[in-house]
């Protein structure tokens, strides 16, 4: 695998300029110094309460993301061309959902194959032909971004369901500020504090044409088991709406009321964190003690606005991503400003044969994984775990895509040992709303703690940092 990108030291080992305080800060920082603030950062991440579930362990008890107090860096033209190429991506997403349970041209076109869209998983029939308010599909994107190299960025990843971890870069700009306001100073760091403003402008302006001028908007959860529950209360709280679990809402006459201690109030916006199949048991799971009866029949007669819409899924498996760049230039007419990364799909004989001879060296994902669960790292998988995933290939090569073991950038980060390169890739989240698209500057910068992991995950062990854009 080829030597990752130092994003502080650069190739030649000097300084890059954005980089050129925090640098000199570390310098000048004494280790026991920088490790008691370390320490501090975890004692009031535990007083806050961000903690997350992760399922399927034996002890799966709330546990803290690491939080590493070192920034992550970005200089304000290479944040430019980040959000040029976030706004393309996300109009194209949206574009192509639309198509997809409309007109379908892009399939007559051959741009992406039938099979793919129809028979994936979360394709939802009951879209089709169904107006959403103002046209958006996705109004909240968690777009996952790598970077290899001092010019080039490649979107790793398009979530376009329920992306969550927008608290974590709320809560760790919160901290940085209160311990280190001597490093803030020496920067001018643009603002991330905006985005409950920015997240409810956008909510508000997508919601349905008969709508009041001051719209109800909601946070639907699936409550306080889910795993990501803590940061559903901190953005319910942050942006000044309720927060609401299906019990709390009714669907009375295809419009959908909240039970207050006033009586009945007319809902408008839902900006919900429960996944398809339980948002509604009598259009999905029949089971779902998580919905509200009847939210579909509101939904489909246009009297709510779901954020983000139904069937989004669609637009972010692994299979569709590697057809994006052809998404992009379809409904565009531009090309592509973030890359994509190579990838081989394994329903495909030439790509899967390709796969197979190669595996070693490549990094094989399932189409509908998530959270780094379900896939294989080639370059540090034993001779078992490559064995495995050769079965699995044979018998359902349609499950996964393969890409290069790219060397994801490093970034200073502090560990036990003193200050050591980790490797990072950054979530920017983008709204889109009817007026227009917001991204704050910057994201959730995600870490690897563990010394040569790729894996970033928190599910994984991988933790965060604060992301600086430097203003001008």
């Amino acid at each position: 695998m080829a030597v990752a990108f130092d994003e502080m030291n650069g190739v030649d080992g000097q300084v890059r300029p954005a980089y050129a305080q925090l640098s000199s800060w570390l310098s000048e920082i004494r280790p026991d110094v920088l490790d008691f603030r370390r320490r501090e950062a975890e004692v009031l991440f535990r007083r806050i309460g961000i903690t997350f579930a992760v399922y399927g362990e034996a002890d799966a008890t709330e546990r803290l993301i690491p939080f590493d107090v070192i920034p992550r860096i970005l200089s304000g033209n290479e944040w430019r061309t980040l959000r040029l190429g976030l706004e393309q991506r996300v109009k194209a997403i949206n574009a192509y959902i639309k198509d997809v349970y409309g007109k379908r041209e892009c399939l007559r076109a051959g741009v992406v194959p039938e099979d793919l869209v129809f028979q994936n998983p979360v394709f939802r029939p009951e879209m089709n032909g169904q107006k959403v308010p103002h046209d958006i599909y996705v109004h909240i994107a968690g777009i996952d971004i790598v970077r290899v190299d001092a010019d080039t960025f490649y979107v790793l990843e398009d979530n376009a369901r329920t992306p969550s971890g927008v608290s974590y870069m709320l809560e760790n700009r919160e901290i940085m500020l209160r311990l280190f306001p001597e490093l803030f100073s020496r920067h001018r760091v643009a603002p991330v504090d905006n985005y409950p403003d920015e997240l409810l402008a956008t909510l508000q302006s997508v919601a349905p044409i008969g709508a009041a001028a001051d719209p109800t908007v909601v946070l639907l959860t699936p409550g306080i088991y889910n795993s990501a529950y803590y940061e559903h209360s901190f953005l319910a709280d942050k942006l000044g709406v309720e927060l609401v679990e299906g019990r709390d809402l009714f669907v009375k006459g295809e419009v959908v009321f909240m039970r207050t201690t006033q009586g009945p109030k007319r809902v408008d916006v839902i900006y919900r964190r429960i996944d398809d199949d339980f948002l509604d048991p009598l259009a999905f799971r029949p089971d779902s003690a998580l919905g509200v009866p009847g939210l579909m029949a509101a939904y489909q007669a246009g009297n709510v606005t779901l954020a983000n819409a139904v069937g989004t899924g669609v637009a972010d498996d692994k299979a569709v991503y590697s057809y994006m760049p052809d998404i992009v230039k379809f409904f565009l007419g531009e090309e592509p400003i973030l890359k994509n990364v190579p990838t081989w799909r394994c329903r495909e004989e030439e790509h899967l044969s390709y796969v197979l001879d190669n595996i070693e060296q490549l990094v094989v994902k399932e189409v509908h994984g998530s959270g780094g669960y379900g896939m294989l790292i080639g370059p540090s998988a034993d001779k078992a775990s490559i064995a495995a995933f050769r079965s699995k290939l044979k018998a359902h090569p349609k499950n996964f895509i393969a890409q290069p073991t790219l060397a994801l950038s490093t970034c200073p980060t502090c560990v036990e040992s003193g200050v050591a390169p980790r490797h990072v890739d950054l979530r920017p989240f983008v709204l889109t709303g009817r007026d227009k698209i917001r991204i704050v500057p910057g994201g959730l910068t995600r870490v690897a703690m563990k010394a040569g992991s790729l894996v970033v995950n928190s599910s994984q062990g991988g933790g965060t940092k604060d992301t600086w854009v430097l203003d001008g």
